[in-house]
């Protein structure tokens, strides 16, 4: 054979740098769907509660690494669209401060997470993050793909953001079933009392405006947050875009 004739690709050398990240991106979402779900009655049977903990964790972990090793090492794509100056100066840190706030919120008597006493938690009026959203973790990470979108039509953005904006919008609807499952009447009664969209309970006076403060620790948490993130992304960027 000629030393002139070109050898094969693998199937890395074949895959753009882009492709490489749908594959990735596609690995995160697709997983963090596979074990929260299908999978994870089979998987907590076979090796406890806190086994399957740690092997989401890990898949969860080298997923979302590879997603972003390979987005930090791909040369740089033309954006389709860059927002206005306006949405980076306001728009963008207001969404991003309610994301944050969000986030710290839904750690604080979450009845959407693991809990022997998850029953009698929603037998109660939706306050603070709940009373915006019964879903606030998922939908902080929703607005925070929403924004980047927005903020730049970048093909690496759009892809990693618009996985998490999949994973994320639709994961609060599977959750809503899975807990439906898990709970019964006790769960459709906490949907009916709070609002998937957030402010939409308010909205329609299920709940009053003053149920919605969020209350001081994530306030002061979620500007703790923003602060930090947009610090972070200086670092990461060089700009200092008060957006994580």
């Amino acid at each position: 054979m000629s030393s002139n004739c070109p050898r094969p690709l693998n199937g890395s050398e074949a895959m753009t740098p882009l492709s490489q990240l749908m594959l990735a991106t596609a690995a995160f979402v697709g997983t963090h769907f596979l074990l929260s779900h299908p999978f994870r009655a089979a998987l907590v049977r076979r090796v406890g509660e806190t086994g399957f903990l740690g092997l989401y964790s890990l898949v969860a972990a080298i997923t979302l690494g590879w997603m972003v090793w390979i987005a930090w090492t791909m040369p740089p794509l033309t954006p389709h669209w860059m927002a206005p100056q306006w949405f980076f100066d306001w728009a963008a840190p207001i969404l991003m401060l309610l994301a944050s706030i969000l986030l710290v919120g839904a750690n604080i008597g979450n009845p959407a997470m693991p809990n022997p006493n998850g029953v009698t938690s929603i037998v109660r009026p939706a306050t603070g993050v709940f009373a915006i959203t019964r879903h606030p973790m998922n939908w902080a990470f929703t607005i925070w793909a929403l924004t980047h979108i927005a903020l730049s039509g970048s093909p690496p953005n759009l892809v990693i953001a618009g996985g998490i904006l999949i994973l994320t919008f639709f994961g609060s609807l599977l959750q809503d079933r899975k807990k439906q499952a898990l709970l019964g009447d006790a769960w459709r009664g906490w949907e009916a009392r709070t609002s998937f969209i957030p402010f939409a309970a308010i909205a329609d006076g299920r709940i009053p405006a003053k149920a919605a403060w969020p209350g001081t620790i994530p306030v002061l948490g979620g500007l703790i947050l923003w602060l930090a993130a947009s610090y972070f992304h200086t670092m990461l960027v060089g700009i200092w875009a008060w957006i994580a």
